[in-house]
């Protein structure tokens, strides 16, 4: 039987030749003491595994050893990743830890309960040679009434979020930064009501946390995948509402492997990478942002796979990623 700390067969190892060269001129180095590199990625229903180097017919689920050493391969690259859609079945992640090596932590949630929760859970992976955990991680659970302070017209803070968020503080080069993470629910087709009223609702959370004077640390940053469609749609507006900043460049490139290579970006804004960059009584990021960008793994994984099949194999999101100073 197959291994997957076995040597890769010739296809595997081409893939992850061509992987490698693209993430080393697209990607910026992990440089000790000056950068941060931090990133999110939903990976599409993360869950069971084929342990097999490539698929029969009729194999299920089709994600495999291939495609695990290959997102391996992406996610060694950063510090700390915020994973999204990590099922009750942790196959694929207990691999995809074995490739990473002994360097690799994690921390993850519970499955949510509920058919909202989707079976899923919230992670964080992460380099422990880069970063450490600082002491705090955490669920965040709404209140029976709004905080003090918080307008809540819309009663939003009457339920909880579908995928409870998930809040870890890390330590890197002196500087402690704590990363908020969650999964949006989506709805239904027809009606954006369920999202608007989430997003809402961590906005104005996270607004009141990061002014709190008993907050464990001031540098908030918030990334995952939040189902907004547009930039300046009723989604986004919702979740910048309380001063939430995304970045210009990430505004532009893609979130899907659907998208059309070459084209601007106009909508499927799904994931987002924010912090609070307003003097409105909201402590600015003391972390100095760099750039940011996506990574887009078509043509160097599995490049014989149309979009659909490559998505249940790799993920139909890419990794979106930001470069921070020290």
């Amino acid at each position: 039987m197959s291994n997957i700390t076995d040597p890769p067969p010739p296809l595997v190892a081409a893939d992850l030749a061509t992987l490698r060269t693209k993430l080393d001129t697209t990607l910026p180095k992990k440089d000790a003491g000056k950068n941060i590199l931090l990133a999110t990625w939903n990976l599409r229903a993360f869950g069971g595994l084929t342990k097999k180097w490539t698929n029969a017919a009729g194999d299920t689920p089709q994600r495999n050893f291939h495609a695990i050493v290959c997102i391996a391969e992406i996610l060694s690259r950063f510090d700390v990743i915020a994973v999204q859609e990590v099922k009750g079945d942790l196959r694929a992640l207990r691999h995809l830890l074995k490739v990473l090596g002994e360097r690799w932590a994690f921390l993850m949630t519970d499955v949510v309960a509920g058919d909202p929760g989707n079976d899923e859970r919230l992670a964080f992976l992460f380099d422990t040679e880069r970063v450490k955990p600082s002491g705090l991680a955490c669920e965040l659970v709404l209140p029976e009434t709004a905080r003090t302070g918080l307008p809540d017209p819309a009663n939003t803070f009457q339920r909880q979020f579908a995928r409870t968020p998930y809040a870890v503080s890390f330590l890197a080069s002196g500087a402690t930064f704590i990363m908020v993470t969650l999964h949006v629910v989506y709805g239904t087709a027809s009606s954006t009501t369920d999202r608007l009223d989430e997003l809402t609702a961590i906005a104005k959370w996270l607004a009141g946390w990061a002014t709190d004077a008993s907050v464990y640390d001031h540098n908030l940053i918030a990334l995952g995948d939040f189902n907004i469609d547009r930039v300046d749609d009723p989604l986004y507006k919702a979740f910048t509402s309380t001063g939430l900043f995304t970045p210009p460049d990430l505004n532009l490139v893609p979130r899907t492997i659907f998208a059309k290579p070459g084209q601007p970006q106009k909508d499927k804004h799904y994931d987002q990478i924010a912090w609070f960059n307003t003097a409105d009584g909201i402590p600015k990021l003391s972390l100095t942002y760099v750039k940011g960008g996506f990574v887009d793994f078509r043509g160097s994984v599995m490049a014989s796979l149309a979009p659909e099949a490559l998505s249940w194999r790799v993920s139909d999101h890419f990794p979106l990623w930001a470069e921070f100073a020290v």
